[in-house]
């Protein structure tokens, strides 16, 4: 028995919905934004584990790097962790599309983050005002477990 084919509707990739800076939420993922790059600080190169056996396959490992940009768009900003390559496309003043990015939490604080599953994408200028009065990851979030009885 033949499968049916796949309608065009099923087949064809949904379109991204772009969120507002604002509108982020601790836990939560799969976010698409348009943000302008405001700041952008390294954090310390992190050198990586070398395994214990010394293998002659084994690659030499380059350190981890790391930077902290401060993002946003016309409704507020957040602090964006970039890593490795993602670092050199976080140039302050530069428009980037986050897709597929997700918030982390660090020490109580939100941080966005795009991890291999995500893409930046250096865009056109954006015509937008960062708001940065309205800093998102200044916010403490503290964690409460709910009883239900």
């Amino acid at each position: 028995m033949a499968t049916p084919p796949a309608t065009t509707a099923t087949a064809a990739k949904r379109k991204p919905v772009f969120i507002k800076v604002e509108q982020l939420k601790p836990g939560t993922n799969g976010h698409t934004l348009t943000v302008k790059v405001v700041s952008s600080e390294p954090v310390k190169s992190i050198p990586n584990r070398a395994t214990r056996s010394s293998s002659l396959l084994a690659r030499p490992s380059r350190p981890s790097r790391i930077a902290e940009s401060l993002i946003g768009d016309e409704t507020g900003t957040i602090l964006f962790t970039a890593r490795n390559e993602q670092v050199d496309l976080m140039t302050p003043g530069s428009t980037v599309i986050l897709r597929n990015a997700k918030i982390d939490m660090f020490k109580g604080s939100m941080r966005l983050a795009v991890d291999k599953w995500g893409r930046i994408e250096v865009t056109e200028p954006a015509t937008f005002v960062v708001k940065e009065d309205n800093n998102l990851s200044l916010v403490e979030y503290e964690l409460v477990n709910v009883v239900e009885e």
